[in-house]
């Protein structure tokens, strides 16, 4: 059968809103971890991208979104094959009018997605960190926000065709995603690969040396994803609540599966990286942390926190290998969002379908997700944003990249008493 959300009580309502509150921190802390893995002269840039990119995919989502991906048991265009009605699209009303936003689940489901859409279309600001330009950044998350989130986000968690995957005895309870691993991190992430192949690689970045460029602010990067513990604690709280039939006794279950496989991803992380590089790193500490989330995500109501574990060490060899093979391939990705998001995003659909409890078969509905992943989001996303690039170049020139983003897109640094401190010593 296919998995329906649980019927929430009067309290479950007001714990579900109580997470769904803290989903902002998220959007805050990956805005840091971003903003201290690029350079400081596109900080104040950074920052200001995610913001904008934010309101942009909120507004694009409340106008169009929300129509397209809808909710169990609402309006929906459905397509016969084999005397079987399949869901594909939902059928909504624009601007989400008819929604009274009462505590009702549906109007639960519609502010949570706002928070989420959001948070997915923040993941390739990191991967074009110092030379993607504003407009662009904006007008990208508003196509992930308007056409591909949406859609794939209605095929698991509104009633599509994957979800209902679990009417066939040989796919568990459909595709199951409680927390967002395949529908908010794996489309971000692929994204942000789409973004990386686009743009092409930092000036300078493969030249001489080709050390890789530091980020400049480590500190920033590590209390971004102390921010980010914190809101995923509520994203996955409320996405079980609503899309994965989790009771609210489950919570604590929740908050120590995610404790413990960033724990277990992070550890692993560093003690690869220090059998490797005879040193542990801070920057492949922090993504072997946020990978852990990631890959949580799927199944955070579902597993045991042995299992939990289990994922989180997995992740945490995953992320210093991928990232160290994206950069030999080329891929200039300096927060590292294409292995924690999309590769993260992967592993936390596979491993539902390992470690999920009590569903025999649900591999297979896991691997149709997957398929959906690679075959759709992944090509859509890179051919609508090259369309956007032919129509609206999305890479600073390279003597802006140079200048920095700060000065040749705002006019102003993120840090000008450094920049007049550093003028005065070089003219004593």
């Amino acid at each position: 059968m296919q998995l329906q959300p649980a019927a929430l009580t009067e309290t479950g309502t007001a714990i579900c809103t109580l997470c769904i509150f803290l989903v902002p921190l998220t959007a805050a802390g990956l805005a840091l971890v971003n903003t201290g893995f690029g350079r400081s002269r596109s900080a104040a840039h950074s920052l200001l991208s995610a913001m904008c990119v934010f309101a942009v995919a909120a507004l694009v989502y409340l106008m169009i979104g929300f129509a397209f991906q809808g909710y169990i048991g609402r309006p929906a265009h459905l397509l016969s094959i084999g005397g079987r009605q399949w869901n594909l699209l939902g059928a909504d009303r624009w601007m989400m009018r008819g929604i009274v936003f009462d505590g009702s689940s549906v109007s639960l489901v519609a502010c949570l997605q706002l928070f989420c859409v959001a948070l997915a279309a923040i993941i390739p600001l990191g991967t074009g960190a110092d030379r993607w330009k504003l407009g662009p950044s904006c007008a990208s998350a508003a196509l992930l926000a308007g056409i591909t989130y949406p859609i794939f986000a209605h095929w698991v968690w509104g009633g599509g065709w994957l979800a209902q995957l679990g009417g066939m005895a040989s796919c568990g309870s459909g595709a199951i995603d409680a927390g967002g691993a395949g529908v908010i991190q794996a489309v971000g992430g692929l994204s942000a690969l789409s973004i990386a192949w686009i743009l092409g690689p930092r000036h300078s970045k493969y030249e001489s040396s080709g050390m890789a460029i530091p980020g400049h602010n480590m500190v920033m990067v590590l209390f971004g994803c102390a921010l980010m513990m914190v809101g995923w604690l509520g994203l996955d709280s409320a996405g079980a609540l609503l899309f994965a039939g989790a009771s609210v006794n489950s919570l604590v279950l929740i908050a120590a599966n995610n404790v413990i496989t960033s724990s277990a991803s992070l550890v692993t992380a560093l003690i690869v990286t220090r059998v490797r590089y005879t040193k542990p790193d801070a920057s492949i500490g922090a993504n072997g942390f946020v990978i852990g989330l990631v890959s949580i995500s799927g199944a955070c109501s579902l597993v045991s926190p042995v299992e939990a574990a289990a994922i989180g060490m997995v992740a945490g060899l995953l992320v210093p290998f991928s990232v160290e093979w994206l950069d030999r391939l080329g891929f200039d990705d300096p927060t590292g969002a294409i292995s924690v998001y999309a590769l993260g995003g992967i592993w936390g659909v596979i491993a539902t379908g390992a470690f999920a409890q009590g569903r025999p078969g649900q591999w297979l509905a896991q691997a149709a997700m997957l398929s959906a992943l690679l075959g759709f989001v992944l090509p859509v996303t890179y051919c609508l944003n090259l369309l956007l690039n032919r129509v609206y170049p999305q890479r600073i020139g390279k003597d802006g990249e140079r200048q920095g983003l700060d000065m040749s897109e705002l006019g102003a640094g993120a840090y000008p008493e450094l920049a007049q401190v550093t003028k005065d010593y070089l003219f004593r």
